[in-house]
């Protein structure tokens, strides 16, 4: 009996040594599954690599757009962040910031120069050398890659190229590409094939689809940083498709040449519309819409100021037709200037296709011809409302005060005073018809 409490003391022990097991173990088991899940997570985002097309000219939008595709693919974890590239190239400032995103990055960029027939031109030349793995498909091309200024004289302009060329040795040289086609890119606007890149060490591979690129890309290892590597595993990954928004794509669509210059020709022809015919205003509202929709094409555009001075040129010789209509030199006048306008309005690779021009130009030289007829025309009607519709017209005195007189004239009562000298009828008690009296 007196060893008893000492019993039941052990006894008490081995119940809490056995609960804390249990716990343990279900601790144990649950950090497990988190491990596992997180595993798992971690493989599923690791299968998967986030695709951009870029097709057309590098502008703002299309820049905002990467730089967020690759923030989503950082933080999703993806294997990789795809480019599909085919561009005459654009702005200096979007490129920079597209370059800058890249050198960045805690993600492999991969930047593919197809479809066959595609090109990597200008802006687009420097973005693919600023990628970590630069591929090509078969029958493309990269490089023409001189900053093009239009302002500034010969001076400015060789500061420009100088200032290029650096850039783009420093970008081949921290991904270890040709340094001297990089500089002749630039200084010279050297463009070569994707066979001749792939042997001067310009690019990594050439593949002809996405199925071949994904194949050759399994394996590789890309350096990050100095002290990061990663290994690809392409094999079954899936690549998923990032598409714009709405509102950037509408954007997009807008920062296109020969849509500028539809706009702002189509733009100027409405509000000469509106100048010649004044009436609810559609053709103004409609004027203002298109050419505030081309304003916003040209303020993410490389445009020239002598094609945007030769434009504001065509607006004023149009409207002077319609206020000085003769044997149409101001109309002829103005589709010249629209014709050269549409030429020169941009700089570099980018530009309104030569076969729109024409036709735009003589449709709104035509419209602008045939306006200002319409308003000549329409300044030599006689009035047929107000003040100038009645005089001369014939009506009935209804009373006379001195020189003052009421007189019923097309249906109304006038108030009017006769001139000195002229004979005043007599009035008369009710109106009669339009010529009496």
């Amino acid at each position: 009996m007196l060893h008893r409490p000492s019993l039941l003391r052990r006894a008490d022990a081995g119940v809490d040594l056995v609960r804390r097991s249990r716990v343990s173990a279900r601790l144990l088991l649950l950090l497990m599954g988190l491990f596992l899940a997180g595993a798992s997570l971690s493989r599923a985002q690791a299968s998967t690599i986030l695709a951009v097309t870029v097709d057309g000219v590098i502008t703002p939008v299309m820049a905002d757009h990467i730089r967020d595709v690759l923030d989503r693919a950082e933080g999703e974890g993806s294997q990789a962040l795809l480019v599909q590239l085919d561009t005459p190239g654009g702005l200096d400032t979007s490129m920079r910031d597209i370059i800058q995103s890249f050198l960045n990055t805690r993600v492999p960029v991969i930047v593919y120069v197809s479809p066959q027939g595609a090109r990597a031109a200008s802006a687009g030349a420097l973005i693919t050398l600023a990628s970590h793995l630069a591929v090509m498909a078969p029958g493309t091309s990269i490089g023409a890659a001189t900053p093009i200024s239009g302002e500034g004289g010969e001076d400015l302009a060789q500061k420009v190229i100088n200032d290029a060329a650096s850039y783009a040795q420093s970008i081949a040289e921290q991904r270890g590409r040709n340094v001297d086609f990089a500089i002749d890119a630039v200084r010279e606007g050297k463009s070569i094939a994707a066979n001749e890149a792939l042997e001067i060490g310009v690019i990594d591979l050439i593949a002809r689809d996405r199925p071949e690129l994904l194949t050759e890309l399994d394996g590789r290892t890309v350096e990050l940083a100095p002290d990061r590597t990663v290994t690809l595993s392409t094999l079954g990954v899936e690549v998923i498709e990032v598409e714009m928004g709405f509102a950037r794509s509408v954007l997009q669509w807008l920062a296109d040449p020969n849509i500028a210059f539809l706009f702002i020709s189509i733009g100027t022809l409405a509000i000469i519309y509106e100048l010649a015919n004044p009436g609810i205003g559609a053709g103004g509202i409609t004027g203002a819409i298109l050419l505030l929709l081309a304003f916003t094409a040209l303020s993410v555009l490389p445009v020239n100021a002598a094609g945007v001075l030769l434009l504001v040129l065509a607006g004023v010789l149009f409207v002077a037709e319609l206020f000085v209509p003769g044997i149409g030199v101001f109309a002829a006048g103005g589709t010249a200037a629209l014709v050269l306008g549409g030429l020169f309005l941009f700089r570099g690779p980018i530009g309104v296709d030569p076969a729109a021009v024409l036709p735009v130009a003589l449709l709104v030289g035509a419209g602008a011809l045939a306006l200002g007829r319409v308003a000549w025309r329409t300044r030599r009607l006689i009035g047929v409302s107000g003040t100038e519709a009645i005089v001369g017209a014939r009506g009935v005195v209804k009373a006379i005060d001195g020189d003052d007189v009421q007189v019923f004239v097309q249906g109304s009562w006038w108030g009017a005073r006769a001139r000195s000298g002229d004979e005043v009828p007599e009035p008369q008690d009710r109106p009669t018809e339009e010529g009496e009296g």
